[in-house]
């Protein structure tokens, strides 16, 4: 439906006159024009009309439409009330004010689609009295309101008439308006009622505001009213003014930028270095919503969006700001995978994937229990410690699987700067999170299986101290809001399960080791390479060698000779390069057109793998007076360690070479002060004590050597060089010692023994507090070798058969 609102006349546009209006006689008395009594009714929405205002008007009700009609065919007056709610379609006698305009129609225009366009002259105010009809159209019976009568003029309405016309010429000037023809009509105007309805009509006042202007009728109050309104206004241009300058300051220069930018934009285009795209930074804000960001990351998010929308999208800021909010988005912040928490299920992929490693698969089915019936654990902080090639980062593969969580893998190995665990600051280009949010996102959940490899690697330096930096990673009670430098806002890590790995422990800080679980995972047994090298690593190396299994009949009998004679190793490095070897060679077999199967025997290990790199028999059958065999752990296993000691004439002076460390040191310190207090015990000549240097000596002297383990193997090496006998050939021993003589316990109990089986020895000699590490050991290990525990030095002669004369 059609609303009754003013029009503007386009330019050049004809409106035609119905006929010319009766004019008055007088310039201004409505006294002198005969308004009737019954008017139709005219009701608008938005517009106060007033005394001597002239205005076009569409028409598009049908009340309305046959009220002009009316007032066409009688004498052309109607009267003019406005709406108390424009959204009232059908406006009833309590919708309008009662107060109004009666006008006469000047001119009329019917329009296409039925509306009519009229053009309107004020006459004098009016109010309803009372309504005569409603259908087919409002009629009306009215009073004519005349205003108080002016007669002399005051000060006080000199100073409101100056007033009036100097705010409007202020207006006028704030609007950019020609101002001297309508101020020459202001000018001659001395009525003050008068004045205020033509300053009024063309004033930008609410309905409500100009009503109350209306209705009054007493002219200097009208005009009084009519200054108020005109103060409000300047003020209001003014601001506006104010603002519309600032803004065009801006747009000039924003204008300049924005035409150099599209002139380089169609310079690039015709070169071809640029295709259209969208909107960055809708697509960057929609991004951010998909994102899920936490309340407080997406506070940060749209402030750095808002920044970017004001930058220069070419200048170093902006690239920066727009990675940052990349980053934001990319990085998992709710997204997780469901864990597997069928405990049977991820027992059976623990088997597939590894041999053995009871407590670890144990410790993993006690985590996914605990998760399964406490959702909202905190992930624990595993650390597995051992040699090299004992599978710690495989298992961490396997045990995501069993899990059904994603897996990353970041090596510490070297690391000293502290900015690659927390990340660089946002101060310049290039600057970047660390790897522990960079790995997050690679890994795209909250939860994954994160293993930190090589814990114990970490350096430091004038760039900081990483091992410090992941205190705060690797605490269960912290990490929950873990701070990288460059996001600058939490993140939570407490849902990820982090796994470390080591080769030895005593290089971690201790504050670090203390956040973590250690499990330690020692070297194989010789049966345990088997089963692992047939269950795992041949078919793996028959697949990579491009051969099928009917290819390679290798027994477990020719395994057995390969770790033997080929490698010797708490790991399974070497067994695989072993391996990997043979079936290269007949892989070689195979592209030269031979055709299998080929098996592996005993004898063409040899000339397949070459010359022996270990071979038991060439040990000497015989140990001679002063050499001691002891077992020592290290970071790859364990180890045989022979003791040497000499006797030569002199003073009694102790050399130790074989690059021992401290510790070392004072056991051989320790060795030798225990022989000379026990030296009538032992049936030792304490005259050859005095009368003799002593040269103590572990062979391998380019390798550091450390530790308190070798105190029991010098001490009887020592002894069995002044006794001048021999100790047993197939007997090795660990432990450390007091000069009270007393065995105390040591580490590395089941790589030792590992060792000396691999070297062929019979008879372990191990501290008595020890014997809880042998109930360990592996059965299979046990038949192959005799362990034998002591708690002082006297129960070790009977063992080593050094008995006093």
């Amino acid at each position: 439906m059609s609303d009754e609102k003013i029009f503007f006349a386009e330019p050049g546009e004809i409106v035609n006159p119905v006929e010319d209006p009766p004019k008055s006689e007088s310039s201004g008395q409505e006294a002198e024009l005969e308004i009737p009594s019954s008017l139709p009714l005219l009701p608008v929405r938005d517009i106060v009309v007033f005394n001597y205002m002239i205005l076009p008007l569409f028409v598009g009700r049908d009340k309305s439409i046959q009220a002009i009609d009316h007032a066409l065919n009688n004498n052309r007056y109607l009267l003019i009330c406005t709406q108390k709610d424009e959204q009232v379609e059908n406006p009833g006698p309590d919708d309008l004010y009662q107060t109004g305009t009666v006008v006469m129609i000047m001119r009329m225009l019917k329009m296409p689609d039925g509306r009519l366009k009229v053009l309107v002259q004020g006459i004098n105010k009016a109010r309803i009295r009372r309504f005569v009809q409603t259908d087919p159209m409002d009629m009306v019976e009215i009073d004519v309101i005349k205003d108080k009568e002016f007669t002399d003029p005051t000060s006080e309405s000199e100073a409101l008439l100056r007033a009036a016309r100097e705010q409007s010429e202020k207006l006028l000037g704030l609007r950019g308006v020609d101002a001297s023809e309508i101020m020459a009509v202001l000018n001659s105007v001395d009525d003050p009622g008068r004045l205020a309805d033509l300053v009024a009509s063309n004033l930008r006042m609410k309905p409500a505001d100009a009503q109350q202007i209306l209705e009054c009728s007493d002219p200097l109050q009208r005009l009084k009213m009519v200054n108020e309104q005109l103060v409000r206004e300047v003020e209001v241009a003014s601001m506006q003014a104010k603002i519309q300058n600032m803004a065009k300051e801006g747009m000039d220069k924003a204008q300049r930028e924005y035409f150099l930018r599209e002139q380089l934009k169609a310079i690039r285009k015709e070169l071809g270095d640029v295709t259209e795209s969208g909107d960055d930074m809708e697509q960057l804000r929609e991004s951010l919503k998909k994102a899920r960001l936490p309340a407080k990351v997406m506070k940060e998010a749209e402030k750095q969006l808002q920044r970017l929308e004001n930058m220069h999208p070419d200048s170093a800021e902006s690239t920066v700001a727009r990675t940052y909010l990349e980053w934001l988005v990319e990085i998992p912040w709710k997204k997780k995978t469901k864990d597997r928490l069928d405990i049977k299920e991820a027992q059976k992929i623990l088997n597939e994937d590894h041999y053995d490693l009871e407590k670890v698969k144990e410790r993993i089915l006690e985590y996914l229990s605990v998760r399964k019936l406490n959702p909202r654990m905190k992930g624990p902080i595993l650390c597995f410690v051992g040699p090299p090639g004992v599978g710690k980062t495989s298992l961490g593969q396997s045990i995501a699987r069993s899990l059904n969580r994603k897996f990353v893998r970041m090596s510490l190995g070297g690391m000293r700067d502290e900015a690659e665990i927390r990340g660089h600051r946002r101060t310049y280009i290039g600057s970047m999170p660390g790897r522990i949010i960079q790995s997050m996102k690679e890994a795209g959940s909250v939860n994954p299986v994160f293993m930190l490899d090589e814990i114990e690697k970490v350096g430091a330096d004038f760039r900081g101290d990483p091992s410090s930096a992941l205190l705060e990673v690797l605490d269960p009670e912290q990490n929950h809001s873990f701070t990288d430098h460059y996001l600058n806002v939490p993140y939570d890590l407490s849902k990820v399960m982090f796994i470390c790995t080591s080769n030895i422990l005593d290089t971690i800080p201790s504050a670090l080791l203390d956040r973590m679980e250690v499990i330690r995972i020692p070297g194989y047994t010789e049966q345990e390479k088997v089963h692992i090298a047939r269950k795992y690593l041949l078919p793996r190396q028959i697949k990579e060698s491009g051969l099928k299994e009917k290819d390679v009949s290798l027994s477990d009998g020719v395994i057995k000779e390969i770790i033997r004679n080929y490698t010797r190793e708490a790991g399974l490095r070497n067994l695989e390069r072993e391996i990997g070897a043979v079936c290269r060679k007949i892989a070689r077999q195979v592209a030269e057109g031979k055709k299998g199967p080929f098996r592996i025997t005993r004898k063409k290990v040899d000339k397949l793998l070459g010359v022996p790199k270990y071979i038991l028999e060439d040990r000497e059958k015989e140990l001679p007076a002063g050499v001691a065999i002891g077992l020592a752990w290290t970071a790859y296993g364990g180890e045989i360690l022979h003791v040497e000691v000499s006797l030569m004439p002199g003073k009694g002076k102790l050399i130790l070479t074989g690059q021992m460390g401290e510790v070392m040191k004072e056991s051989a310190q320790a060795a030798l002060s225990y022989a000379r207090s026990r030296a009538k015990t032992l049936g030792l000549d304490e005259d050859l004590l005095d009368k003799r240097d002593i040269h103590i000596h572990v062979p391998a002297g380019a390798t550091p050597k450390d530790g308190p383990s070798a105190g029991l193997t010098m001490v009887s090496a020592l002894v069995s060089a002044l006794l001048d006998r021999p100790l047993p050939r197939d007997i090795g021993m660990t432990g450390e010692i007091t000069l009270r003589g007393r065995v105390l316990p040591v580490g590395g109990i089941k790589e030792k023994i590992l060792a000396a089986v691999a070297s062929g020895v019979k008879t372990v000699i191990i501290p008595d507090s020890n014997k809880r590490d042998f109930n360990e050991i592996p059965p299979e290990l046990r038949k192959n070798i005799q362990v034998k525990t002591v708690e002082n030095m006297d129960q070790i002669w009977p063992i080593l058969e050094i008995a006093r004369d």
